[in-house]
């Protein structure tokens, strides 16, 4: 063929095919392979006849929509269009359970929710819908604890609910044969300046006459228990308490009730937490008015049925209390006085699947306010999922009663559903990328404040099968150094630093370390150039961020307590638990090593049960070895020096007397002072009357003496 010719071919044909790029997405991509390819969209295919490419064409003219690719010739059998599919693992079917039934299967095997488990083959931009049913059970199991403030403004409140137990039972016999109930009370931290450390007022923090119990943080009184009779009793045994401030320490109480699942006795049914209460409530950084920062862990501290640890953590935050409360499937009914009914409601609108109702005076409508606030729960389904993969998305359709159908955010939830009811929803999850790392992934879709979920495992379908048939170092790929494989050539040879099939995984590092200077903060792994955190209590683009974690020092403190000097909550379990490190003891501060630029460094300061500051530093050598230098003697504070402060005292008391006996005289002297002053000027103004009496005659009379000059005489 003549050059000119050839020429004038070739540049046709990139002109026809520029033409075409226009408004085609998959010639739009410019995919060099069938992977890349059929990751566009769904409607890309890519033709893996070796002669389908005419003069000047590259190779992403391969990847284009199907019915292109047919009218250009490509074999409809040559064409890769990998397609979504779906499988259902598991479809156990909703039980239907009668009250009245004479087989009663255990809360386990009783089933809501339809299907369990299923499998979804995901290619990018095709979506794969289900449908999933959830039928409100009959007679299904429901736990209920509640949970009461024992200050002293609750006092008329116990006496109504010492005989809960028992009513509480009957009524709830209507709803279910099988219902348990348990009882814990909380008051506040045990440090000032929410109570009084006064050895008196520890005892009894009442005033007057009134006879009080010690105060406290959260007690945990009756397990779960289906004896409504042993609640009577042991509730009946409660006494009220006392504390300072207005808000009281609930928070603590419901962290523990949440987490502490052993202690409370939860089973894996309906699970129902009656708050009770006539006050608002202490939220997290309060703690700091008491001295204490370190952030609730969120773990169970109960030893003997008490919260141990209320001195040494602060309360939680309202997001990590939902986040616990929506772990353990808890639903939290707020039975509050009127007066802090505005408070709790926006506490409400935080947390999911919790109610408020109104508690009177001294709460002989509680039973009332359970049974209508659970029947509001109960009566409403709400679909969440967890985490999704990046580059997923979910959407809801519901089918509820009367066939009333709910898009977008309504797509999740059904309201007004009685016992018996079936409702469904159809979930479409569509991805729109294949995931850097992995073709596989798992999600999960549960009713919240139920157990049930149903688990979904992601398969992306981010090549095509004709790449397993690859030839690598075929010849016909320049000169052996590609993979001839669905039709073209494919180079394994990457750019400095990338990698992957589509060369876009980078190897590089540096966007991983964290402030530290560790890869991902040595909690997760570098995946092309993204942070993976292995420890879910870990986020954030370095694994840096862990809203719950106590922080380096203090995770670390117990160990290094018992074994430098063999004090601390984990002396008895030292060997065990605390090994993971080496330990270097020096002599003073000084000789703690300073932090350098070769590994990470972190300096401790941190305090026992007795008042004490020990020092160490924490770090992570070259060798990925965990080090820790400590200052092997306390720093102890010094007891007081007690004779001048009894002269001081002594002092004081004799100065303050005098100026008191000052001031008395010199007041004393004023007073007198105005007091005369006052008299002289009354005495000023007297005025006599002068007038003479008619029938007074004087006793003085007068006599002339005719021979001495005419002048009177006065005898």
């Amino acid at each position: 063929m003549d050059l000119k010719v050839l020429f004038i071919a070739t540049l046709l044909g990139i002109i026809c095919y520029s033409c075409a790029q226009e408004g085609n997405e998959c010639i739009k991509a410019n995919a060099k392979s069938c992977g890349e390819c059929i990751q566009v969209g769904e409607k890309c295919g890519w033709c893996t006849d070796p002669d389908f490419l005419k003069q000047g064409e590259p190779t992403s003219a391969r990847c284009d929509e199907l019915e292109s690719l047919k009218k250009k010739g490509c074999n409809v059998t040559l064409i890769e269009n990998p397609r979504g599919s779906q499988t259902i693992n598991k479809n156990v079917e909703v039980t239907n359970r009668n009250k009245k039934g004479v087989e009663k299967p255990k809360p386990e095997d009783i089933t809501q929710i339809q299907p369990q488990k299923l499998t979804l083959n995901l290619r990018s931009g095709e979506a794969q819908s289900f449908n999933l049913k959830f039928k409100r059970a009959e007679d299904y199991p429901i736990d209920l604890y509640y949970l009461m403030d024992l200050s002293f403004s609750m006092k008329d409140d116990l006496e109504n609910v010492k005989n809960l137990g028992t009513s509480l039972m009957v009524e709830m016999s209507k709803i279910t044969s099988d219902f348990r109930i348990g009882f814990g009370s909380f008051v506040e931290k045990t440090v000032m300046p929410y109570i009084s450390t006064t050895p008196a007022k520890l005892l009894n923090p009442c005033t007057g006459d009134q006879n009080c119990t010690s105060p406290f943080s959260y007690k945990n009184v009756l397990k779960l228990t289906s004896d409504g009779k042993q609640f009577n009793t042991l509730v009946g045994q409660q006494q009220i308490s006392g504390n300072l401030d207005s808000p009281e320490g609930g928070f603590d109480a419901i962290m523990q009730v949440a987490v502490c699942g052993d202690h409370i006795g939860w089973r894996n049914v309906t699970r129902l937490l009656v708050f009770s209460t006539d006050a608002g409530f202490h939220f997290a950084g309060d703690g700091k008015l008491g001295g204490i920062v370190l952030p609730n862990d969120g773990k169970c501290h109960l030893e003997n049925n008490m919260y141990t640890m209320s001195h040494y953590y602060d309360y939680p935050s309202i997001a990590h209390l939902v986040q616990k409360l929506s772990d353990n499937n808890i639903q939290t009914i707020f039975a509050v006085t009127e007066e802090f009914q505005p408070v709790y409601k926006e506490l409400k609108n935080l947390i999911p699947k919790s109610a408020v109702g109104t508690l009177s005076a001294n709460s002989s409508n509680v039973i009332n306010l359970i049974i209508d606030a659970y029947n509001s729960l109960s009566s409403e389904v709400i679909l969440e999922n967890s985490k999704l993969p990046e580059g997923v998305t979910i959407t809801y359709q519901s089918r509820c009663k009367s066939g009333l159908i709910g898009e977008g955010d309504n797509g999740r939830k059904c309201s007004n559903i009685s016992i018996g009811d079936e409702v469904s929803f159809n979930i479409s999850i569509q991805a729109h990328k294949c995931p850097k790392q992995g073709q596989s992934e798992t999600i999960k879709i549960k009713p919240l404040g139920f157990t049930e979920e149903v688990e979904i495992v992601l398969n992306f379908i981010c090549e095509c099968s004709c790449q397993a048939d690859g030839e690598k170092m075929s010849p016909i790929c320049h000169d052996g150094k590609g993979t001839f494989e669905c039709g073209a050539c494919r180079s394994c040879v990457c750019d400095a630093n990338y990698t992957g099939s589509a060369c876009d995984c980078s190897l590089d590092t540096a966007t991983c370390l964290a402030s530290n200077k560790q890869i991902c903060n040595g909690r997760g792994t570098c995946e092309c150039g993204t942070c993976k955190c292995t420890n879910p209590k870990f986020q954030g683009p370095t694994c840096e961020i862990c809203p719950t974690c106590p922080g380096v020092c203090t995770e670390h403190k117990d160990c290094v307590q018992c074994r430098v000097f063999g004090t601390g909550e984990k002396k008895d379990t030292c060997e065990q638990e605390c090994s993971y490190f080496n330990l270097i003891k020096v002599k003073d501060r000084d000789k703690l090593p300073q932090p350098v630029q070769t590994f990470p460094l972190t300096h401790c300061k941190e305090r026992d049960a007795n008042d004490c500051w020990f020092y160490y530093t924490y770090s992570i050598n070259n060798n990925t070895e965990k080090e820790v230098h400590v200052v092997d003697t306390l720093e102890c504070p010094t007891g007081p020096d007690i004779i001048p402060i009894v002269a001081g005292v002594v002092a004081g008391i004799v100065l303050i007397g005098l100026a008191l006996l000052l001031i008395w005289k010199l007041l004393m002297i004023i007073h007198d002072r105005r007091e005369f002053a006052k008299f002289e000027k009354e005495k000023l103004n007297a005025r006599w009357d002068t007038q003479d009496n008619p029938i007074y005659k004087s006793p003085i009379n007068k006599f002339q003496n005719p021979n001495y000059g005419r002048k009177a005489v006065a005898l």
